[in-house]
């Protein structure tokens, strides 16, 4: 049995992610803000707000086998009505929220088996669209952060990235708002459909396990086709 320690794991991706390693029975280190979360077994969750001021990172005495970093913020904007702020509050959430992370555990994690780290991009930073600059901006920023770490990290700690397209989760409910925003966004994409958080739980799951022992630095798509395909 492993340990992972998951940010934001109450809902969305982590939930699914925290569901599923229960499943395989793992422990779970989990943490919420704002959601309370169910009970699951093996599972022990800790509240955290990420954004507040000196605030404890370290959930771990001892060691964890794995660091998932879920938070995220979807903020569709034009550039023009997009305050500064607005991009320093996306970058203190996603990329600052990470790297205190995983800063506050780095010691815990290097003592456990196959450590790794999996954090989360978008689509949009490889492909670009309309009024996503913020949200492109900072997860850029993981992806430079997640390629550095793996090289500073190895051959200890694998680190890996996901970037997925529009996933069915509250944090894109006003995208996903109805049965007609879903099939138009669905209808974008070349499989079709759009991503469920099973998708990526299943893809985070691979990647904390011994199976992708030769895999780091990597930004991996799970996006439906969108990043590469055009039919």
């Amino acid at each position: 049995m492993s340990t992972y320690l998951i940010i934001g794991a109450s809902s969305g991706i982590g939930l699914a992610t925290t569901k599923l390693l229960s499943q395989h029975g793992h422990h779970v280190i989990g943490t919420y803000n704002k959601t309370i979360p169910e009970e699951i077994n093996n599972v022990s969750y800790y509240p955290l707000d990420i954004t507040a001021e000196n605030i404890a990172f370290d959930f771990v005495n001892e060691s964890i086998d794995g660091i998932v970093y879920c938070p995220g913020s979807i903020n569709l904007l034009p550039f023009a009505r997009i305050k500064p702020q607005d991009f320093l509050n996306d970058y203190n959430l996603q990329v600052v929220g990470a790297i205190k992370t995983i800063q506050a555990n780095l010691r815990a994690l290097k003592k456990g088996v196959n450590p790794s780290i999996v954090m989360f991009s978008t689509v949009a930073v490889q492909h670009g669209f309309n009024f996503h600059s913020q949200v492109a901006s900072s997860k850029g920023a993981i992806e430079g952060l997640t390629r550095s770490l793996a090289a500073e990290l190895s051959p200890t700690i694998r680190v890996n990235c996901i970037a997925p397209s529009i996933t069915h989760t509250p944090l894109a409910e006003k995208l996903l708002g109805n049965d007609a925003k879903v099939e138009a966004n669905a209808q974008r994409h070349p499989l079709k459909k759009i991503g469920q958080p099973e998708d990526l739980a299943n893809m985070v799951n691979f990647l904390l396990s011994k199976e992708a022992s030769w895999i780091t630095g990597q930004i991996l798509a799970v996006d439906g086709g969108m990043s590469t395909l055009k039919v």
